[in-house]
């Protein structure tokens, strides 16, 4: 038992827009232990909806339709599902009254063109729309469910959870649910990682999975079972397997952040920390600029971020002289001063320069304390779009690490 996702409009396929609402179905299906296997796109053509929909039949039990369903000309989702489905376009009267109604609520007058959106293919069966005038359906097709919703993701979401799900599970009996635990980890490449838990990866419940970010990767586990309480123990069970592989380098799990992490470190150490940062455009500091943290100010524990784009200014604002060539001593020096003029127990300063074969970039990170300075020298070659997350998250990594070393208050 599977599902596919089918999100409508042409704004997707130029780009204008994001796709929000498929991350959303999807996170809802396996709530009910719904797999989705496939998301489609596609434009606001009635034909080609109705391929994708034809194609949606072939091999999904569930099919979710998100958008095309307004009173305009470019809003096909009606006309394509009928011509999927080899059934006539009906007018429904108790739907054109529904409409009429909400249009009144909101103090409007209905436009003549909104009466398309009173037509459903024949046998549907619709859904009200208490929070818009687009009235869902739903049409059953040879053994599959082909489910309608407006594109507005509030509309969408109301719906969902509203009479959609429990429909789902209703219809097609679903008793299972899947779990997903997402592990964070800073410090090692996708590819040592990998080798790390490859055994692990063959596993096909809970299956584990890797999703690589700019220098962070991530452990994705999902856990399939007849109850939230033995999926959740399917999921304790293998983390821990993967801990004890990876654990150094796992700094949170699921909604945490890396900076948030740091933040409650340094609370719960009682250290502070200033940056100072070259060529990153204040990624760093705006990634630590959190309003409140362990039930205080975050600015008690982050006094501050310095952010230049000038080698040079490092001079005039810090007295650091650039004379030595080696950037570890420049950065060294940064933040020594850095954490003298905000008087934090840590400073932390970063540089991103061009290498000067053309390789790539070189980044120079130091991290200081009362009694002891890290550095981090390293190239990094990928997209240069890339390279200031890269040497942020690098950066991050080094004031983490420091910071578990530290003994707690």
């Amino acid at each position: 038992m599977h599902a596919e996702i089918i999100a409508t409009g042409s704004e997707l396929m130029l780009g204008e827009q994001v796709d929000t609402n498929s991350p959303h179905i999807a996170r809802k299906l396996r709530e009910i232990g719904l797999e989705l296997r496939y998301t489609t796109l596609v434009g606001d053509n009635e034909e080609q909806v109705a391929d994708a929909i034809r194609i949606a039949l072939s091999r999904s039990d569930v099919i979710l339709i998100g958008g095309g369903l307004g009173p305009t000309m470019d809003d096909v989702t009606r006309p394509a599902v009928a011509r999927a489905t080899g059934r006539e376009l009906i007018f429904r009267q108790d739907l054109f009254e529904q409409i009429e109604a909400r249009f009144r609520a909101y103090g409007r007058t209905m436009s003549e063109n909104n009466r398309r959106q009173a037509y459903v293919p024949q046998g549907a069966r619709p859904i009200e729309n208490p929070v818009g005038t687009a009235p869902a359906f739903i049409v059953e097709h040879a053994g599959r469910a082909i489910v309608c919703l407006p594109g507005v993701p509030r509309e969408m979401m109301v719906l969902l959870d509203r009479v959609v799900l429990p429909y789902l599970k209703a219809k097609f009996d679903l008793r299972d649910v899947i779990l997903v635990r997402t592990l964070h980890t800073v410090g090692e490449g996708e590819s040592r990682i990998d080798a790390a838990i490859a055994d692990l990866e063959q596993s096909a419940n809970p299956a584990i999975g890797l999703s690589a970010k700019a220098g962070q990767v991530d452990v994705r586990l999902t856990a399939r079972a007849s109850s939230r309480d033995e999926a959740q123990s399917m999921l304790a069970e293998w983390e821990s397997k993967v801990r004890e592989r990876i654990g150094a380098s796992i700094f949170g799990a699921d909604e945490e952040t890396l900076e948030g992490v740091i933040a409650a470190l340094l609370v719960d150490r009682k250290q502070s920390l200033a940056t100072v940062e070259l060529n990153t455009g204040g990624l760093l500091s705006s990634r630590l600029t959190l309003r409140e943290v362990a039930g205080q100010a975050a600015s008690m524990v982050f006094r501050g971020g310095l952010v230049l784009s000038d080698p040079n200014a490092l001079g005039e604002a810090l007295d650091v002289d650039l004379a030595p060539a080696a950037s570890i001593a420049v950065v060294t020096r940064a933040a020594q001063r850095i954490r003298k003029l905000h008087e934090t127990t840590l400073g932390l300063a970063v540089m991103l320069r061009d290498a000067p074969d053309g390789s790539g970039v070189k980044t120079a990170v130091a991290l200081v304390s009362d009694d002891a300075s890290e550095t981090i020298e390293r190239s990094y070659g990928g997209h240069s779009g890339l390279a200031a997350q890269w040497t942020t998250a690098l950066a991050l990594g080094l004031v983490w690490k420091h910071l578990k070393s530290v003994q707690g208050v």
